[in-house]
């Protein structure tokens, strides 16, 4: 585990760097450390280094992990994947915040999910704009709509917008992905002023974050940059 310090100092510095660039604070934006397919060590010099917040893909490799911090009540655990909504009640006990809703029906049961254990759960909507194939997300045109049922769930609190891109070897190319989901926010916002929360935005990982800062992302979702090259999927 060795590098992690150093890397988050390196992430850390590129951050205030970008935010500085384009008048904004860094203290407005938020490093999600993504930790998918790193073992529980990591996560801890992680911690040890400064960091609070973690994202994991699965739900089944998260139960394996965030167990061994209960009680760490500074850390905020992210779920970044896409979740089956047969898994949203376990993901309701695990996770502060779901990133990656993309349908009513989740919606629902992550609603209901979070009620049963007396949670208020901090939800994002995934919209899908590169409309791949390999990709998950709600289309542009049901955003609305998501917002709309999500806004009558007790157990559900809606605080922005989650993207994933295309990738592209020149981090310049996702800008208008990024520039679009901004805008799609602010035209939210514009017809139902407060509807998304606190209205975060969930954009840019470690080869492109920096654009995704100038675009207005709150939150970067950091990887590679953190904790090395992956081993697995």
């Amino acid at each position: 585990m060795a590098g992690i310090e150093e890397n988050l100092r390196n992430v850390r510095a590129r951050l205030a760097k970008a935010a500085v660039a384009c008048g904004r604070r860094p203290e407005e934006i938020t490093i999600i450390a993504v930790s998918k397919n790193f073992p529980p060590a990591g996560i801890a010099a992680a911690i040890e280094a400064g960091q609070c917040h973690f994202g994991e893909n699965r739900v089944q490799e998260a139960e394996t992990k965030i167990p061994h911090f209960h009680g760490m009540h500074q850390l905020q655990w992210h779920m970044i994947g896409h979740l089956q909504s047969n898994k949203a009640h376990r993901a309701a006990e695990l996770f502060d915040v779901i990133q990656s809703v993309d349908s009513i029906k989740l919606a629902r049961k992550l609603g209901q999910a979070s009620l049963a254990i007396g949670k208020i759960l901090s939800v994002l909507i995934q919209v899908d704009l590169g409309l791949e194939e390999t990709k998950f997300g709600a289309e542009r045109g049901q955003v609305a709509d998501l917002v709309a049922a999500i806004a009558n769930l007790r157990g559900l609190r809606l605080d922005g917008l989650m993207i994933i891109p295309p990738y592209f070897e020149d981090a310049e190319c996702t800008r208008p992905y990024f520039a679009a989901l901004r805008e799609l926010r602010q035209s939210l916002e514009s017809e139902h002023p407060g509807c998304l929360g606190s209205g975060r935005l969930s954009m840019g990982m470690s080869h492109d974050f920096e654009v995704a800062i100038r675009e207005g992302a709150t939150m970067v979702r950091i990887g590679t940059a953190i904790f090395g090259e992956r081993n697995g999927g």
